[in-house]
């Protein structure tokens, strides 16, 4: 389908207008629906409806409906990115599921007999990361946040020696990770507070008594082989003796 009219040169203005223009911040967390509202003016005014998708990474795509012919051109087939209802009954923008390649830049235009109206949203995606700890040795525990959006912080309760560091992927996620250490042995037990814009997670830790997190575990290991070995050989031993009194019956 044609694009309703559009010439290069007014497209290049359209671009220059979306750049020029004031943004609103939205951020909406991945997975799920987010909606773009255009302006508030009447559609009995309105002779086209254009919205212009810029992500931060591929290449743009355009949606629009010209109000008089009732004619619509889309080529954001695959994005998850659609009209909230019907053009002809709401100009907004729909978003089904949030991912990361919808961030960028969206730009409502409507065009009227006396002047055009144009709103332009900066869209931010919030991915929340996925929060673990485990323990290290000589009194050591370590607090991370894997691929969150942005970069997560993390706080230890009581306060120890601690570092933390921070590691930036292709896609814009960040892994926060900390590691903190506590010299006193009246400390038993810590907290890791992740703070993040999708919501914050605390994490309470034991701290391991043994030079090492994993001694304990490996012993609790050993001693349930052993006691299972005991079992069957106490059970092997009583077949047996049960076997030669019924032979010398």
């Amino acid at each position: 389908m044609h694009a309703l009219g559009r010439t290069p040169a007014l497209t290049l203005l359209i671009f220059i207008d979306i750049f020029l223009s004031v943004y609103t911040t939205v951020s909406v967390q991945m997975g799920t629906k987010a909606l773009l509202c255009c302006l508030s003016i009447p559609l009995t005014k309105a002779i086209l409806i254009t919205w212009i998708i810029i992500p931060r990474s591929q290449p743009f795509c355009m949606i629009s409906y010209k109000v008089e012919t009732k004619e619509s051109y889309e080529n954001c087939l695959g994005k998850n990115i659609t009209w909230a209802s019907t053009p002809d009954l709401s100009p907004d923008l729909q978003i089904s599921a949030v991912a990361l390649q919808h961030e960028g830049n969206y730009s409502c235009e409507i065009a009227t007999p006396e002047e055009n109206f144009h709103k332009v949203y900066d869209l931010q995606v919030l991915v929340p990361p996925e929060v673990t700890y485990f323990l290290g040795e000589n009194r050591t525990a370590v607090c991370e946040a894997m691929a969150g959006k942005p970069a997560a912080q993390i706080s230890w309760s009581p306060d120890g020696d601690c570092v933390t560091k921070s590691e930036s992927h292709s896609n814009g996620t960040v892994t926060v990770r900390s590691t903190c250490h506590w010299e006193l042995n009246n400390v038993s037990a810590v907290s890791c507070l992740v703070s993040h814009l999708t919501g914050n997670r605390t994490l309470f830790i034991e701290l391991n008594q043994g030079t090492t997190s994993t001694t304990p575990s490996l012993l609790t290991i050993l001693y349930v082989k052993m006691a299972l070995l005991g079992v069957i050989l106490l059970k092997v031993g009583f077949a047996f003796f049960q076997k030669r009194n019924v032979t010398r019956t």
